[in-house]
């Protein structure tokens, strides 16, 4: 089926980038995009606009297997890198500078199946607009990808590393901050992040734990170690859709449908 060919294809590709501890921990996110892309377009390709994209982590991979995908990004020096990066690839991905707020006005509305919105919403000044644009962006029955810092992940972690503070401050200040010199200004819990979708007027389909124990482990464990590795993987996939072990991931992911 042509589906089970993509998805085939997404893993090769990935596979041949990720090595490690950067496999484990990039692998949950790659099968949730296959997930998504072989239900909304299952016959053939997509468009994509992946807003903060910067050099194209995901957006050439996903050019590469022929979705029409577009990058907007704020930051000119990235998006020369992306085009860069895309023609050593040989394909093609357009490139346009802008803040996720802009959609509308860059894209019009109704322009993408799918919209990823990855690492942008702990970011931004107003969270709800944002997740309005990217709203407005999707076409009806398309869907969003986005993956934001876990509050409760990131309490976990602080904790791990002996700063007990800290992660109790994570717990109680409502960004999820650690303090003035926490470099995130944002992180999200499963109902905030699915409150801040229901707002938008979306439909949650999926929430995933990423990086839910391949952040905890050493990464000597698992570097040229293939059966630790892939180990570690199975386990990865099976708590990222755990009611409980999700809560605990360094990123939350949630795919969400435009009515």
């Amino acid at each position: 089926m042509v589906e089970d060919v993509r998805g085939v294809a997404v893993a090769a590709q990935q596979a041949r980038r990720l090595r490690g501890g950067a496999r484990v921990r990039g692998v949950v996110l790659w099968d949730a995009l296959r997930t998504v892309l072989d239900r909304i377009a299952p016959e053939g390709p997509s468009d994509v606009v992946d807003v903060g994209g910067g050099t194209g982590g995901f957006a050439v991979p996903l050019a590469e297997l022929g979705h029409r995908v577009t990058v907007v990004d704020e930051s000119p020096d990235a998006l020369a890198a992306l085009e860069r990066r895309a023609a050593e690839s040989g394909v093609t991905v357009r490139a346009l500078q802008g803040d996720v707020v802009d959609l509308p006005d860059l894209l019009g509305t109704g322009s993408a199946d799918l919209v990823l919105s990855h690492s942008v919403l702990e970011y931004v000044d107003d969270p709800a607009a944002a997740m309005a644009a990217i709203t407005q962006a999707v076409r009806p029955g398309g869907s969003v990808s986005v993956l934001v810092a876990g509050q409760v992940g990131a309490a976990l972690h602080r904790a791990v590393a002996g700063h007990f503070q800290d992660a109790r401050r994570v717990l109680d200040d409502p960004d999820g901050r650690w303090g003035d010199h926490d470099r995130t200004p944002r992180r999200f819990t499963r109902e905030s992040l699915t409150a801040l979708a229901e707002d938008a007027d979306l439909r949650v389909a999926e929430l995933h734990g990423v990086r839910i124990f391949a952040d905890l482990v050493p990464g000597s464990l698992l570097d040229g170690e293939t059966d630790s590795a892939e180990a570690l993987l199975a386990l990865e996939r099976a708590a990222a859709v755990h009611p409980v072990l999700r809560e605990l991931a360094t990123q939350l992911h949630l795919v969400a449908d435009r009515k």
